[in-house]
């Protein structure tokens, strides 16, 4: 089934339109993401690499340090950041579209866009989300664990598998980090790809984006568990297969946004 305009409600007129889409648009923005990680791997890893080290050089700060217990909430935090991390490749996406030249040394070009500055307010909204979700996951731990800290990360995994309060701990901790990433992933799907490549208002953007995701639900959640299973594969190998799968996922989210709204009505405010 084709794509359809959401029409806004009569009291709504300035309202950017959005479509509702299928399972099978989604796909096809997958297929696209990688296609153009494929013609520009060079250039992609090269940036991604950059990611992977960070990855790393956190990973092995805390490992076995007092900060071992967060290990895990802050490796699961990674997806509520991915946006942020992914606006340079929204860059090289509208560049490539717009048949401008595209490469690794444009990645920080967003910060030129008309935009630049509302695109630093998602930016932040998204990075507070993030630090509230370690202070919410700190407390969760401090509640069930009091003020332990594991020798190991061997003896962490067995008290967290073994004991009541780690059970309690992988349970509410999944679910409260579940609607974290309904709210983050409502907030920016499509507002800084869409602050990438329209002159457009922090509020316009995010408002655009609760509404593409409300129009589709079901493609929301499913995209949702396709990009925290992508994000999980990629962190397990020492952060290495973040070198790929964050541009994978930057391009295909580009073909998401350019699937859920219609550009047409602001098109006089992209360039």
């Amino acid at each position: 089934m084709p794509a359809t305009t959401v029409s806004a409600s009569p009291n709504s007129k300035s309202k950017i339109p959005v479509r509702t889409i299928t399972n099978a648009d989604a796909d096809a923005a997958l297929r696209e993401g990688w296609a153009d990680f494929m013609d520009m791997r060079g250039d992609l890893i090269f940036v991604g690499l950059i990611y992977a080290l960070v990855g790393i050089v956190a990973a092995t700060a805390i490992m076995g340090g007092p900060l071992l217990a967060l290990l895990f909430p802050i490796v699961a935090g990674i997806g509520l950041l991915g946006p942020v991390a992914a606006l340079g490749f929204y860059e090289m996406a509208r560049r490539r579209e717009s048949g401008l030249e595209s490469n690794w040394q444009h990645f920080l070009d967003v910060r030129k866009r008309p935009s630049a500055d509302d695109i630093a307010v998602v930016a932040a909204l998204l990075v507070a989300i993030f630090v509230a979700w370690i202070f919410v996951a700190s407390g969760l731990y401090l509640a069930l664990f009091g003020w332990w800290e594991p020798p190991s990360i061997g003896a962490f995994v067995t008290r967290l598998f073994t004991t009541p309060e780690g059970w309690a701990l992988i349970v509410i901790g999944n679910a409260i980090g579940l609607g974290f990433a309904a709210l983050v992933l409502g907030i920016s799907v499509v507002s800084l790809p869409m602050l990438v490549d329209c002159n457009i208002s922090a509020a316009e953007a995010v408002s655009t984006s609760w509404r593409a995701a409300r129009a589709n639900p079901g493609v929301m959640v499913r995209w949702g568990v396709i990009v925290a299973a992508l994000l999980v594969l990629g962190s397990i190998p020492f952060f290495v297969g973040l070198a790929a799968v964050l541009p994978w996922l930057g391009y295909a989210t580009w073909h998401l946004y350019t699937k859920l709204v219609d550009r047409s009505a602001i098109r006089v405010r992209c360039d």
